[in-house]
């Protein structure tokens, strides 16, 4: 089973490329609530020279207010991460978290159906970006 599905984008720079996923995600319920610059996060700790790669934190507050009611630790799994980066060839990947994957190890099962709504909300975000 894989845990993220992604996609190429086409026409679009690295900075356009996740103002676009921001877009779309908040076009399914998500705010991005967090944005982790790993490229100058390990520049400025660790002085390494990484690709251009953003991790973004996002958040549906009615699915994860749901998710709480059923089980107040699913916490450790949110938010739901979309990673944008840039390879060496200058292609625009951005990748999610497939919550189906993640949740699967939780012994709750009022998290099956939630999780599945998520999916779809992510997969049609990622669809989009074509």
């Amino acid at each position: 089973m894989s845990y993220y599905f992604n996609t190429l984008v086409k026409g679009k720079n690295f900075e356009e490329a996740v103002e676009l996923v921001t877009a779309e995600l908040k076009k399914e319920g998500f705010g991005v609530l967090t944005t982790i610059d790993v490229k100058e996060t390990l520049k400025n700790k660790i002085d390494v020279d990484f690709k251009k790669y953003k991790i973004l934190g996002a958040c549906n507050p009615h699915f994860a207010h749901k998710a709480l009611q059923n089980e107040d630790k699913i916490g450790v799994f949110l938010p739901c991460n979309i990673i944008v980066e840039e390879h060496e060839n200058g292609q625009i990947e951005v990748s999610a978290v497939d919550p189906i994957a993640s949740m699967s190890t939780v012994q709750n099962e009022t998290l099956g159906g939630l999780a599945s709504e998520v999916q779809q909300k992510l997969i049609k975000v990622i669809k989009s970006l074509n």
